[in-house]
């Protein structure tokens, strides 16, 4: 009984926690999903711990409790690839960014050089020169946490 009591708290804590992060804007709302899956799921584990048993069973699985860390790690894997994959679509698209923001910087500088060229040096004050930005070369990433 104190197994289900324990699991059930820890599962409505995890639960609470997710929505008030959702709530003050520290956690997105597909992440918040994912980790909501999991507290529901230390949920009913934790007040059902037959069910990893019978499927243990079922799947064939000589010691049955083996198989929720089976599962849990495998769920970990699989997040840790959707968060790589969402990690290389922000660095693509930051990258691109950066690029198309050195472009114009640059078309940027030739319109003013181009204005400056038309105009007298002579019969208006030049415009103020602005200086170009720089562009960073952002590190490729290497699997680092």
């Amino acid at each position: 009984m104190t197994v289900v009591l324990v699991s059930a708290v820890l599962g409505i804590a995890l639960a609470s926690a997710i929505l008030y992060l959702v709530r003050r804007d520290h956690l997105h709302g597909s992440y918040a999903l994912w980790w909501l899956i999991v507290a529901v799921a230390t949920l009913i584990v934790g007040m059902f711990p037959q069910l990893i048993d019978r499927l243990g069973e079922i799947i064939g699985i000589a010691y049955p409790p083996i198989l929720a860390i089976i599962l849990g790690m495998g769920l970990i894997l699989i997040r840790m690839l959707l968060m790589d994959v969402d990690r290389s679509r922000q660095e693509r698209t930051l990258r691109r960014l950066t690029q198309r923001l050195a472009i114009l910087d640059q078309e940027l500088s030739d319109t003013r050089a181009k204005l400056a060229a038309q105009n007298p040096p002579g019969a208006t004050e030049a415009p103020a020169q602005r200086k170009s930005a720089q562009v960073i070369a952002l590190p490729k990433s290497g699997g680092e946490g």
